[in-house]
């Protein structure tokens, strides 16, 4: 996959050169490019905001740099331009599968009180993080493009582990457990102990089921419960 980001900050995704993705991007799988929209501003100064037309706080981003920016990384990236922003769809793990499957994304970074009205006729996708205020899309644009990354095959070592995260399938992540077997009095569960992979896989899903239904009733109302699902819970809810 590639993916291309238009932001007034590139530095701040060098986040992305470590850990899992890092590896990614070092071993040729994930391209991601950092494009600094300061550097497509006519103006002398390289001003990319302006004040608001009929006054209020702050500045607007102005349409020019964002839209020649995006038409010159166009030339590189024929993907769509999803733009992060609050009028989007909160982000969610569905969304991020389905960005997974694209070949090349390119992400509009906004600052400032916003961009240009004018510049929605260039967007395809607005994404939002959640209902607060950020300083800048950049603080949305770097958690998204990791769980859209992870899903991308090859990118982990092991299919299992993300089928098995929290969320990947609308529940919650059953509890987990390392060495040592007994800590502060408190031992593993002996199911895990057991080697009984039937009876550990039961384990796991009745309690992915009981946290979700705890923790998450808004994600648990949304599981079809199948009949296994029924019996494995029918005591403990």
């Amino acid at each position: 996959m590639r993916i291309d980001i238009l932001t007034l900050f590139p530095e701040m995704f060098q986040v992305l050169n470590y850990s899992i993705i890092g590896r990614a991007i070092k071993n040729n799988i994930i391209n991601i490019n950092t494009h600094n929209i300061r550097e497509y501003s006519t103006n002398k100064h390289k001003k990319v905001d302006d004040y608001p037309y009929g006054g209020g706080a702050g500045m607007v981003m102005t349409p020019q740099p964002i839209v020649d920016a995006i038409k010159s990384i166009k030339k590189l990236n024929k993907g769509k331009v999803i733009f992060l922003g609050p009028r989007g769809k909160t982000f969610n793990q569905e969304m991020a599968k389905k960005l997974s499957q694209e070949d090349e994304i390119i992400f509009l970074c906004g600052h400032y009180e916003g961009i240009d009205e004018r510049i929605y006729k260039y967007i395809d996708e607005e994404i939002s993080l959640g209902d607060f205020v950020l300083t800048g899309g950049e603080m949305a644009c770097i958690p998204i493009v990791d769980s859209i990354c992870r899903l991308i095959p090859g990118v982990l070592s092991s299919s299992e582990s993300f089928i098995e995260e929290s969320f990947y399938n609308g529940l919650l992540e059953y509890p987990q457990y390392t060495r040592p077997e007994c800590f502060e009095g408190e031992k593993v569960p002996e199911v895990l102990l057991s080697g009984h992979h039937q009876n550990i896989r039961k384990w796991r899903r009745k309690q992915s089921l009981i946290l979700t239904k705890k923790l998450r009733p808004d994600l648990f109302n949304k599981i079809s419960l199948s009949k296994e699902d029924k019996k494995l819970i029918s005591e403990d809810l």
